[in-house]
């Protein structure tokens, strides 16, 4: 039998993506529990709009996608939590693949996937699928010692959630919460990256400037924060042993 699903969607004055967003989820083949809207301070239609589309929302007024995201989650009735963000179009078989790989594999404590940019050249689209998207997974499963989790396309079990909920930064604004959440997992927690599993992201993130060095600068920051725990060859040297022997030192 496939799990329930809930799905969470941070938004912030993002209400004309989020409508789009909305549609590619009620197109779904496999239909999820609830979808939450988690306003996160918007002073456009967000609110609005996803109750148009039958969305719960949830209001977050602290500012910052890792709280929005945390106080989603919280609200989340179904056995699976699926994040997607607004910009996020899922195909209409999205939903149906990720509850069938929670059920086939009842150990998944994570699953995630790649974004495809849309709105740009093949030839652009193709550049950032592999200097972006791919390095992303290289380089942060390198640095965590376990397949990262994409915040527009990732699900993970509510149990698992409750259980690393804790060691989460959500109050920090300047994390990347995606990343802080893989961080956050325990290593007998196994995650996996399913290429397959895609979802249209907008070409906002490719944007260079300021947008680009925040970005940088979050990543670094998420980074440092759960080294400061556990250095890369900790894990890694907990990665590789049995599975009774893994252990972090505690976030709190």
């Amino acid at each position: 039998m496939l799990p329930t699903l809930s799905v969470v969607i941070p938004c912030r004055n993002d209400g004309e993506l989020l409508s789009v967003c909305l549609d590619a989820l009620a197109a779904q083949t496999y239909q999820p529990l609830e979808v939450l809207v988690v306003d996160n301070g918007s002073t456009d239609l967000t609110a609005a709009i996803a109750e148009a589309h039958g969305a719960l929302v949830v209001t977050e007024p602290r500012v910052g996608i890792g709280a929005a995201a945390a106080a989603g989650y919280n609200q989340a009735q179904g056995a699976v939590i699926v994040r997607c963000d607004a910009d996020s179009v899922p195909s209409d078989d999205w939903l149906e693949k990720i509850a069938a790989r929670f059920a086939a594999d009842v150990g998944l404590a994570a699953l995630t996937g790649p974004g495809q940019f849309y709105g740009v050249s093949r030839l652009r689209a193709a550049t950032a699928d592999l200097l972006y998207m791919r390095a992303y997974f290289l380089l942060m499963g390198a640095a965590m010692a376990r397949w990262p989790l994409f915040g527009s396309n990732m699900a993970i079990r509510t149990e698992v959630w409750e259980a690393v909920q804790s060691r989460v930064h959500s109050t920090d604004p300047e994390v990347h919460d995606d990343v802080d959440l893989a961080f956050a997992l325990d290593p007998g927690h196994r995650t996996a990256c399913d290429f397959s599993l895609r979802v249209g992201i907008s070409p906002r993130a490719l944007v260079g400037g300021a947008d680009l060095r925040r970005r940088v600068t979050r990543a670094f920051h998420t980074i440092a924060l759960h080294w400061s725990i556990a250095p890369p060859w900790e894990r890694w040297a907990n990665h590789l042993k049995p599975a009774t022997r893994r252990r972090y030192h505690s976030a709190g």
